[in-house]
């Protein structure tokens, strides 16, 4: 109260100042309020605009992976897991080992392999000799042809094999069945769901690492049934995060859910943002405004203009030096700085954005 004191005995002194323009007056009752040379510097003006109203809608979320830019690896084989040599949210580059795995499946592919190809050698050397018996005159031509059909056949068994060995690692298996599982590409570790000693069944379906690049990330927010209209593809979104509290992520709605969460009640969106700096991580809490420009279109003022008082909004109309009036309006909301009013202002009017509380003060004090 002391300092607001001071001020408005500072205005008051300033005012006086301007109406007795240097000569000695005595001070009159109901003194105009007017705006002085040097109080005039300490003033902001803005002008009242029709423009359309912003719409804000605050939300919950989580940061997520770009599900359309990752790589999930999956296991070649069954068998265990002898050791992991990443941890979740590790860097790795492409060719990096993963983990190690020791599998009976492999194992019987080498013992496949050198089946076959021991298979291959000797339907070659049959050929060879049905071949040198027919050329001669002293097997048939239908013994020749036999052991042609029992080279190839031993041929495709061996190709067979070694494509399966190519699929289920290639270099990176061993005939003691031990299997090097590498990274695909470079990126970082968002999915892990191995650890040493683990079993992986020769049926399993799921996947044993997810990497991700990280360059975009998805933002999933939770938007309740009532508030379902407020939000559409295209809107824009304002993401900040526990983690760093000053910044601003800025975006926009991509996908919104056909359904309704059962267990919440809620629908998700989609919020793709880039993370040039990294500083997004999967799982993060984070907070979502979504803002748009609806139809509805209302005077607005900014919203530093408006003085709150007994219940009531006001602002100081400038009309000129001389003509200062208190005016009640009806603020509808205020969004980003801007306040939306309803009555008690036209598009053009002028109110002091700056410093009004002392005018206010001195105005009100006149009634």
């Amino acid at each position: 109260m002391m300092k607001r004191e001071t001020l408005l005995s500072g205005i008051s002194a300033l005012l006086l100042l301007a109406a007795c323009k240097g000569k000695p007056q005595p001070v009159a009752e109901n003194l105009p309020v007017t705006v002085s040379d040097s109080m005039a510097r300490m003033i902001t003006i803005d002008t009242a605009k029709t423009t359309a109203m912003k719409e804000e809608l605050s939300l919950s979320g989580e940061v997520s992976y770009d599900d359309n830019n990752v790589i999930k690896v999956f296991p070649f084989a069954g068998g265990q897991i002898q050791e992991v040599k990443v941890s979740l949210g590790d860097k790795v580059t492409k060719g990096q080992t993963l983990a190690v795995m020791r599998s009976a499946d492999i194992a019987g592919n080498y013992t496949d392999l050198t089946a076959t190809r021991s298979d291959l050698a000797i339907a070659k050397r049959q050929l060879e000799q049905a071949e040198y018996l027919y050329k001669n005159g002293i097997s048939s031509e239908r013994d020749y042809t036999e052991a042609k059909e029992n080279y190839n056949k031993a041929a495709a068994a061996s190709t067979k094999v070694q494509q399966q060995i190519a699929i289920n690692g290639g270099g990176n298996t061993s005939a003691s069945g031990s299997l090097i599982i590498k990274a695909p590409e470079s990126g970082y570790i968002v999915e892990k769901n191995i650890t040493a000693g683990s079993f992986i069944r020769p049926d399993n379906s799921g996947n044993m690492f997810t990497i991700s690049n990280m360059k975009d990330v998805w933002i999933w927010a939770n938007v309740f049934e009532s508030d379902i209209s407020k939000v559409k593809p295209g809107y824009m979104a304002k993401v900040t995060t526990v983690a760093y509290p000053g910044k601003v992520f800025t975006g926009k709605v991509d996908a919104i859910s056909s359904v309704l969460d059962p267990d919440n009640k809620v629908m998700k969106i989609k919020i793709v943002l880039p993370n040039t700096d990294m500083l997004l991580k999967p799982e993060m809490f984070t907070n979502v405004v979504i803002s748009n420009n609806d139809k509805a279109q209302s005077v607005a003022v900014p919203a530093k203009g408006v003085i709150f008082d007994n219940s009531k909004y006001y602002v100081v109309v400038y009309n000129s030096k001389s003509d200062l009036k208190v005016r009640e309006v009806s603020v509808i909301k205020t969004v980003d700085d801007v306040s939306y009013i309803s009555s008690g202002l036209n598009a053009g009017d002028k109110i002091i954005s700056k410093n009004q509380l002392l005018f206010y003060d001195a105005l009100m004090g006149d009634k």
